[in-house]
C-alpha cells in the first residue's frame, strides 16, 4: 500500500510520521480522510481528533485546530495544539471541563463563546485520551 510522510508542527514542537497510509481530522466542515495520491489541498482543521494509520498501528492526537495542507510528497498540519492520547492529563482535561460548565451555567460576565470553545478542546481530549 502507498504511503505518506505527515508533518505536524505546533508553536513548541514537530512530531514526524513516516509510512503514513490513513491520515482523517476535523475540518470547518466535517471530517476528511487523506491517503496517499490525495489532490492537493489547504483546509482548515477545527477542534478535534487526528487518526493516522502507519504501519498498520493507530495513533491518535487531539488538536484546538489550524491547517492542514496536502501535497505531492507529505501532509503538513500548522496546529495550535497537538496533544497525543497518550500525553493527555485526564484529571487536568476533567478540571477544565468542570470549569467551563461552572462557567456556562453561571452566565454572568463571561465570555460564552470562549467558555464554550474551552468546554469543547476539554471533551476532545477527555475523548482522545480513552483511545
Amino acid at each position: 500500500m502507498a504511503t505518506f510522510p505527515v508533518e505536524i508542527v505546533t508553536p513548541t514542537r514537530v512530531i514526524t510520521e513516516e509510512n503514513v497510509t490513513y491520515l482523517r481530522c476535523q475540518g470547518v466542515d466535517g471530517s476528511f480522510g487523506v491517503m496517499a495520491g490525495h489532490t492537493a489541498a489547504i483546509i482548515v482543521l477545527t477542534i478535534g481528533e487526528i487518526k493516522i494509520v502507519a504501519n498498520n498501528q493507530e495513533k491518535w492526537l487531539a488538536t484546538s485546530g489550524g491547517f492542514a495542507d496536502i501535497s505531492d510528497e507529505k501532509v503538513l498540519l500548522l496546529l495550535e495544539t497537538a496533544e497525543q492520547s497518550f500525553e493527555i492529563d485526564q484529571e487536568r482535561a476533567r478540571a477544565a471541563k468542570e470549569r467551563a460548565d461552572q462557567r456556562l451555567k453561571n452566565k454572568g460576565k463571561i465570555d460564552v463563546f470562549r467558555a464554550e470553545a474551552a468546554l469543547l478542546r476539554a471533551i476532545n481530549r477527555l475523548k482522545v485520551s480513552n483511545r
